[in-house]
């Protein structure tokens, strides 16, 4: 039951939580549109990932100190987890993004052959997922979303 004692991993979990959740109104506030499927997606501002590595280095930081061998390990996991972000997974994001066009310029290739008609529309296409990275603001903001949760959390709770 030690688990439910665990400061540094219910302020990352509750971080995930908060930064998916306020994803929702962020968008609205920029395109007018309430979209809930963002309660569950990758990417967008701010970054969840990022919001949880930070709020687990923050709170490891705060139960064990600065110079503890845990807050080593979790600072370089937050670094390389959000470096991962806004690299390799925003590079997928790109591609997926040239990829969608293709296969919708080719879907409109094959429409003009009239035999796309007959197909059901789940065997058109699939779309591959776009939103796989996240901008370095995204980054930032969910970065500073995980400390301060933290901050805010460690002083209510401790």
């Amino acid at each position: 039951m030690e688990i439910f004692m665990n400061f540094s991993l219910w302020s990352a979990i509750a971080a995930i939580f908060f930064a998916q959740f306020v994803k929702v109104p962020i968008q609205f506030i920029a395109t007018k549109k309430l979209d809930w499927s963002l309660l569950t997606s990758t990417g967008g501002m701010p970054s969840s990932h990022s919001a949880a590595v930070t709020a687990l280095s923050t709170g490891v930081a705060l139960e064990s100190g600065l110079s503890s061998p845990i807050f080593a390990v979790s600072a370089v996991f937050a670094i390389i987890t959000m470096f991962d972000a806004t690299g390799v997974r925003r590079q997928a994001g790109e591609q997926a993004i040239v990829l969608n066009q293709l296969v919708s310029d080719f879907n409109r290739f094959l429409e003009e052959a009239r035999l796309w008609q007959k197909k059901a529309d789940r065997e058109k296409r699939k779309e591959l997922k776009e939103l796989l990275g996240h901008k370095p603001i995204e980054v930032f903001f969910g970065g500073l979303t995980g400390i301060l949760l933290t901050l805010g959390l460690h002083y209510l709770v401790l």
